[in-house]
């Protein structure tokens, strides 16, 4: 059966994640797989790079899909943007890929992008796709606390107790913070890098360096929480709506 490679963007506010639920919760997987049983008799399971939780976003989610026909990649991209109307979702390329390529097991990088919007009134055009907080933050402090989670660690401090990882052993490849201007207020974007990441691991570094952004935190505490191995000595988690699954990287990109 042809192996075909799909680069999703969607907006997550709708679903309760990517992965397909129970009856009646709606969800990425189950977007797309309904529309790929309208192209072909189904049913469809699709494996995506990252199980994205509810409310978080992607510009570059992959996702393979075998299917028994095989198809020009355009016309299945075209065909699949038909059937997914009206849901927020969008198939931005198809690629035909080797029998062996999978978008889970064959990334070798995943690339997240936060955004967090400092601004004393409420966001109305960005509602659900940032995380708002009132009052400005210390970016050269979050900068350096940032710093002690590059490489090499055991990131247990800053997974979920749900994570269901072997190891919570990762090696952190980048995280970048930087400053935008936003209308009456300021945007802050936080760029993670790695070649896997655990359950919640973005989402609660984000967090605790928000709160070193803030003067409650040291940068030095971001470093004494990690040596800690302890989920209690982290930051809050800070909410969904404001990650994005940005780009997914192959030894061999499959769209070129």
């Amino acid at each position: 059966m042809p192996r075909f490679a799909l680069l999703i963007d969607y907006d997550g506010r709708p679903f309760s994640g990517w992965q397909r639920q129970a009856a009646g919760q709606p969800s990425v997987q189950g977007a797309v797989e309904e529309a790929l049983a309208r192209l072909e008799p189904g049913p469809h399971t699709i494996a995506a790079a990252g199980r994205t939780d509810a409310g978080v976003h992607a510009t570059g989610q992959v996702a393979t899909v075998d299917l028994s026909r095989d198809w020009d990649p355009f016309r299945l991209s075209e065909a699949l943007n038909w059937h997914l109307k009206p849901a927020p979702v969008a198939i931005v390329r198809a690629a035909r890929v080797a029998d062996d390529f999978h978008a889970r097991f064959s990334a070798t990088e995943r690339r997240y992008l936060f955004r967090l919007v400092a601004r004393r009134a409420p966001v109305t055009h960005d509602k659900g796709r940032v995380w708002q907080v009132l009052n400005p933050l210390d970016m050269p402090a979050m900068q350096a606390g940032a710093a002690h989670l590059v490489g090499l660690h055991d990131f247990t401090t800053f997974r979920s107790t749900m994570c269901q990882s072997k190891s919570p052993v990762k090696t952190l490849d980048e995280v970048t913070i930087t400053e935008h201007p936003y209308v009456g207020g300021v945007e802050y974007r936080f760029s993670l890098r790695a070649r896997s990441f655990l359950h919640n691991q973005v989402r609660s570094i984000v967090g605790t360096l928000e709160r070193v952004g803030a003067g409650a935190w040291t940068p030095a505490d971001v470093a004494l929480a990690l040596e800690a191995k302890d989920r209690a000595a982290c930051g809050p988690v800070c909410p969904p709506q404001g990650l994005y699954l940005t780009g997914v990287g192959y030894p061999e990109g499959p769209f070129g």
